[in-house]
């Protein structure tokens, strides 16, 4: 950071349940003490913000940058990364007593879809998790993140790497780093598409069509944008083997069965317009053991209990499709 640095702290009032998350899969994003520290840059120059949560009702972001406006712009995207100001009261009302989720929804109101501060990193992160193992892609985009940006000296955090670097590198560089061919050629394809063209400004809708057409990039790649890169809460990666996999158990209760892709997306149609955050809370109730072996038996459970007074975690193995 220079000497003349600008510093801006701002509180701010969840208007639903909120709880700060750790630190991303990634590294980037980091749980320091009582809050999380991300180091960002706009237009070349660093913005270091740091969030905390002294109490359930109140959120203080904190930036340093070289100018006000970047320490504002810092904090914008850090409200939007951790959901901060996310009213799902609507959602909570129309799905507290579903079957399915319902569980989930009442004793999880916190629970938040977790966002990238630029939509570019959601990306990175998609492509390098098509069709193999969660744990493996993490580790990639980790080596990727080490080789191409330099920790801050003075605090002690890296950045994504710019789009414009990772287009930059040759396929076999990809190759080191444990990417498949296929999947280093899809990734320089779509960094030289984002080198060109900021998401988050002006109209995304022809960046997502040229991005769409390069090969690799199918539908789970741009509900996986959609939903992490720009909030869209509506955007459900249905063609996650996850969901194919647990959809098919709870449709018919054998352990081995699978859906195909359009079933998982009409399995999550009841829940339009907000699908996405109904996925998350699918497996938070997987992973709690709160869902039924089918639908058939959940609607024969027990009434819900009375209410109480958010990439949300992906299963811990997981693939996917382009």
């Amino acid at each position: 950071m220079k000497q003349d640095v600008h510093e801006l702290r701002i509180e701010v009032t969840p208007p639903w349940p909120f709880r700060l998350g750790g630190g991303s899969v990634n590294g980037l994003t980091q749980r320091r003490g009582e809050g999380i520290q991300r180091l960002l840059h706009r237009d070349g120059a660093p913005v270091h913000v740091a969030v905390i949560q002294p109490a359930p009702g109140r959120v203080i972001f904190g930036a340093r940058a070289d100018s006000e406006p970047d320490a504002m712009w810092g904090i914008r995207r850090m409200r939007f990364a951790t959901g901060v100001d996310d009213d799902l009261r609507p959602f909570h009302d129309r799905f507290r007593d579903d079957p399915l989720i319902g569980r989930a929804v009442r004793e999880l109101p916190h629970l938040r879809v977790r966002r990238t501060p630029y939509p570019w990193e959601a990306l990175l992160a998609a492509i390098c998790e098509q069709l193999i193992e969660f744990e493996r892609a993490v580790e990639i985009q980790r080596r990727l993140i080490r080789a191409l940006v330099p920790r801050d000296p003075e605090i002690g955090l890296r950045d994504v790497p710019s789009p414009a670097a990772v287009a930059g590198l040759a396929p076999a560089r990809l190759a080191q780093l444990d990417l498949a061919p296929t999947r280093a050629l899809t990734l320089r394809r779509a960094a030289a598409v984002l080198a060109r063209a900021d998401l988050l400004t002006g109209d995304p809708l022809p960046v997502w069509c040229t991005l769409r057409a390069i090969p690799g990039v199918g539908q789970w790649t741009m509900e996986m944008l959609g939903l992490h890169g720009h909030g869209d809460l509506d955007r459900v990666p249905a063609g996650d083997l996850g969901f194919l996999k647990l959809i098919g158990r709870l449709r018919t209760g054998n352990p081995r069965a699978r859906v195909d892709v359009p079933e998982a997306y009409a399995f999550f149609a009841p829940y339009a317009g907000w699908r996405g955050l109904a996925g998350s809370h699918l497996i938070a109730a997987h992973a709690r053991g709160w869902l039924p072996l089918s639908p058939a038996r959940a609607r024969r459970a027990d009434p819900a209990p009375a209410r109480p007074g958010t990439r949300s975690s992906a299963p811990a193995r997981r693939s996917a499709a382009a």
